[in-house]
């Protein structure tokens, strides 16, 4: 392996931080919802921070499967949207400092990247590193978003219960990352918030919403959602006004509900429903499932 170091350029004046926590918002892989990239946008646009990292992108990203846009006007080009991939200091509402890993997922060399943002951790003392994903599922928009929990120490997920015993799924560099940590002996864990299947390709707030507010309970940050719920009811209004006027969708979600709460019942609090009519997917149905939203997107970004 290379030199991991080599990946990245950092800071000259690194502040002092006293064990902080580490949440990485890598976008490209699973994001149901844009619920990473909005929890992401979100909490950059609402705390104080910097950039104490930068990863360079020409060795780890692959323009031509994600060509970043670039707008033309009349007869040049006048802007180039870069991707950027970085470390940033933030600040929570109370002044507590933590980290942020932000940017596109790397297409190569993934371990050699693992490698340097475990290097990362222990030169700066994370304490506990928190990925984020949002995954489509066969849930009705009219209950609470729930969310699946995972880390690499049992007595990380405190009261989150288990939802399924074994599932097969591609893996990505976020949850690669999460293994590897953990074989290292870091302290890691995630949470993937389940997005309703049939919104899982436009922007669903109150999947963000409840990512970061996990993010708050099992860390203690003080972390803001305010805009993000603002933004949640403006969408929950939108979607119910639309399956009103249709039909079809109406009948899909009356569905949705009577299986959710069935299995909610049935599982005491467990909030995960699953489809084809039996209360949980079984694993080759949710690895199917998300091959399918993963060509959806592949297939959306090609035109």
């Amino acid at each position: 392996m290379l030199d991991p170091h080599g990946l990245y350029e950092l800071a000259d004046d690194l502040p002092a931080l006293d064990n902080p926590v580490l949440i990485q918002a890598l976008t490209g892989f699973v994001d149901a919802g844009s619920a990473i990239q909005l929890s992401r946008d979100h909490l950059l646009e609402a705390l104080d921070g910097r950039v104490l990292a930068k990863f360079d992108l020409d060795q780890l990203f692959d323009y031509r499967a994600r060509r970043p846009p670039m707008i033309f006007i009349e007869d040049h080009w006048e802007s180039y949207e870069e991707p950027v991939l970085a470390l940033h200091l933030l600040h929570d509402a109370l002044g507590s400092a933590f980290l942020m890993l932000a940017g596109p997922e790397p297409d190569l060399q993934w371990e050699r990247f693992i490698a340097a943002v475990t290097s990362l951790v222990d030169r700066l003392g994370v304490r506990l590193t928190v990925g984020l994903n949002a995954i489509p599922m066969a849930v009705p928009h009219t209950r609470p978003v729930s969310v699946t929990a995972h880390a690499t120490d049992q007595r990380l997920l405190g009261d989150h219960d288990s939802w399924l015993q074994r599932v097969q799924v591609p893996a990505s560099v976020a949850n690669l990352l999460e293994f590897r940590l953990g074989q290292a002996g870091h302290d890691a864990m995630g949470f993937a918030a389940h997005v309703p299947h049939y919104l899982a390709q436009t922007a669903y707030p109150a999947a963000a919403q409840l990512l970061i507010e996990s993010i708050s309970v099992n860390t203690g940050l003080a972390l803001p959602v305010g805009t993000l719920r603002e933004a949640a009811d403006l969408v929950r209004e939108e979607v119910d006004k639309q399956v009103g006027d249709d039909e079809q969708a109406g009948r899909l979600v009356a569905s949705l509900e009577q299986q959710y709460d069935a299995f909610v019942r049935g599982r005491q609090g467990n909030l995960l429903a699953g489809s084809g009519g039996g209360p949980l997917p079984t694993a080759e149905e949710l690895g199917a499932e998300l091959e399918r939203f993963l060509a959806e997107q592949s297939k959306d970004n090609d035109n």
